[in-house]
């Protein structure tokens, strides 16, 4: 049973969502962050990435970064730039990219469900990626981000929000990446407790995107329980910002492979090797992108070659029939010597969203060959959770990213002078 339940967010005031809105913080760069914020002073990437307020000079996870985080969104919230609603509610927020959206249901999660495997994972999580978002969100007492929750569809939830979006949505804008953004409030109390009892039948959900951001809503809900023994589990702090989608309506694209040199072969004894568990043929469509699973792509000397894996590798396994495990298994790990693709300097990753010609520029600028992926399904994902195992490093890449800054959640009712100053 999943607990989602309504809250009081913090959203920008009309007029100013398009401003505001912003990428989640771990898509930039230092240098990338400091340029987007110069562009728009307004963004909430300002917020997200303090450090751009510093010189390139400042720790980027020193104390005063977390506080100066803490007093700019203190001070926007205080300059009206964000309303906050009078009592708890549900949203919708809807994302179109190129003609085809999805809708997910704005509330917030239990960190228990979390801790006790009903909000279930895929990936393991760094823990100095977790530390910095620990501090940033209990520094600043707020959830900035959104957690990507996704849910078997279900018919009933999905009645409910076609209904609730046939009434006139509070934002409406296209980002400057052509994305389309619209949101609705959910005031209805009877159509509140629908949701709620909906989600209450559902027996698990499931991290889509924001593993770290998960975690880290966890830990500090747990560090202000031990500041509250007496806490009754109602607190904000028991609770995460999470956007929910149902499964039919997302998109997971490729998450591509780029190497840096063929661990000493040439490359015709590289084909030679690889066609022991990979029919090696060249490919009738250039760039190639697989069309089904067990399919690759591979650019090699500059020319595309399709690869599909034989008979003999498949598995019906969670994780080791996955293509991202062929792939590492049988040619990255056993052939280039790639043995721990997290750590290995040998090899990159490219999200789908950058499309294949950056395959092909990378292999002419850096690199040595690249692998087009079929992308994993929500289905693969949703096995992989259920099974209690974790997906190799770099296997979904979702899109449309959820933007910052639409929705905060505020943990507790305190002024900035009551915040904790750095942990």
């Amino acid at each position: 049973m999943a607990q989602i339940r309504p809250f009081r967010a913090y959203r920008p005031a009309p007029g100013m969502e398009k401003r505001i809105a912003a990428l989640p913080y771990d898509v930039y760069n230092r240098e990338e962050a400091v340029q987007a914020v110069r562009r728009n002073p307004d963004s909430f990437l300002a917020v997200d990435r303090a450090e751009t307020a510093f010189g390139p000079e400042e720790d980027t996870y020193a104390p005063e970064v977390y506080r100066k985080a803490a007093s700019l969104l203190e001070s926007r919230i205080r300059e009206g730039q964000f309303v906050r609603e009078e009592r708890p509610v549900f949203y919708l927020y809807e994302l179109t990219m190129e003609g085809r959206s999805q809708t997910g249901i704005v509330g917030c999660a239990s960190i228990d469900d979390y801790r006790n495997n009903v909000i279930k994972k895929h990936e393991n999580t760094r823990a100095d990626k977790e530390e910095d978002r620990v501090r940033h969100v209990d520094v600043c007492n707020m959830q900035t981000g959104p957690i990507f929750l996704a849910y078997r569809s279900n018919e009933i939830l999905r009645d409910m929000v076609q209904e609730a979006k046939a009434e006139p949505p509070v934002y409406s804008f296209v980002s400057e990446d052509g994305i389309g953004h619209r949101v609705w409030v959910i005031y209805n109390a009877e159509r509140i407790e629908g949701i709620r009892n909906q989600f209450k039948k559902q027996n698990a959900l499931y991290i889509a995107d924001g593993h770290h951001r998960c975690a880290s809503a966890a830990k500090v809900g747990q560090l202000r329980r031990q500041e509250h023994p007496g806490y009754t589990g109602e607190e904000e702090f028991n609770y995460f910002l999470s956007v929910l989608f149902p499964d039919e309506e997302l998109y997971i694209m490729d998450y591509n492979r780029v190497v840096r040199d063929l661990n000493g072969y040439t490359p015709e004894e590289f084909l030679d090797k690889i066609s022991q568990d990979f029919q090696v043929e060249k490919a009738a469509k250039t760039p190639f992108r697989p069309e089904k699973k067990g399919c690759f792509g591979m650019y090699l000397e500059g020319i595309w070659y399709k690869l599909s894996a034989r008979d003999h590798i498949l598995s019906e396994d969670a994780v080791e029939g996955l293509d991202v495990s062929l792939l590492q298994n049988h040619l990255l790990g056993p052939i280039l010597g790639i043995e721990n693709p997290k750590t290995d300097k040998r090899v990159d990753f490219v999200g789908g969203i950058r499309g294949l010609k950056e395959l092909e520029r990378r292999v002419h600028e850096d690199m040595k060959a690249a692998f087009s992926m079929y992308p994993t399904s929500i289905g693969e994902l949703f096995a992989v959770a259920d099974s209690g195992r974790l997906m190799p490093p770099k296997s979904t890449w979702f899109e449309p990213k959820l933007r910052s800054g639409l929705f905060l959640h505020e943990l507790e009712d305190l002024d900035l002078k009551d915040r904790v100053e750095f942990r």
